[in-house]
């Protein structure tokens, strides 16, 4: 059992989407950023990082000559979300976030990390996808709404209005 002074864990998941920027700045400004020193969470940042063979998706001859590049690349996309969120972070002078890349498909990693961390709120963004498109990849913010042991925030980004 956390004892009173270990403060509860918010776990954010970032991707390299505007969205998920924009989630993570949300969060900073509403739960960090007002309490300066003393905020009431512990702000663990995870990205999930895909495999490459589920990134390219396809097997057969020449498959496995294209992995360790396609892996290249994700190594660069991850490296660049973490600077991104700790950029983020020390902009609004969260200086003890906890930011971690896990290799897996966002909706595992995400509820694992809700486990391994105890956490209270997991929080991800949306990517505002239309029905067919979320049909067929599934929402991470729908499959952790249901799978996730914590309550979970969905972070809208505001629609333009014209």
């Amino acid at each position: 059992m956390a004892t009173t002074t270990e403060k509860q864990a918010m776990v954010v998941g970032i991707d390299d989407s505007e969205h998920s920027t924009y989630a993570l700045q949300w969060i900073l400004d509403h739960f960090f950023a007002p309490f300066a020193s003393n905020p009431p969470f512990k702000l663990v940042i995870v990205h999930a990082k895909p495999t490459a063979s589920s990134a390219v998706g396809l097997a057969g001859p020449g498959a496995a000559e294209v992995l360790p590049y396609v892996d290249a690349d994700l190594r660069k996309i991850a490296a660049r979300v973490v600077e991104k969120a700790k950029e983020l972070c020390l902009s609004k002078s969260v200086h003890d976030a906890v930011v971690e890349v896990v290799e897996g498909d966002a909706r595992n990693v995400l509820c694992e990390a809700v486990e391994k961390h105890h956490a209270s709120i997991l929080a991800v963004g949306s990517h505002g996808y239309g029905a067919i498109k979320r049909a067929v990849l599934g929402s991470v913010s729908d499959y952790c709404s249901h799978h996730a042991h914590c309550s979970v925030m969905i972070v809208k980004k505001p629609k333009i209005k014209h």
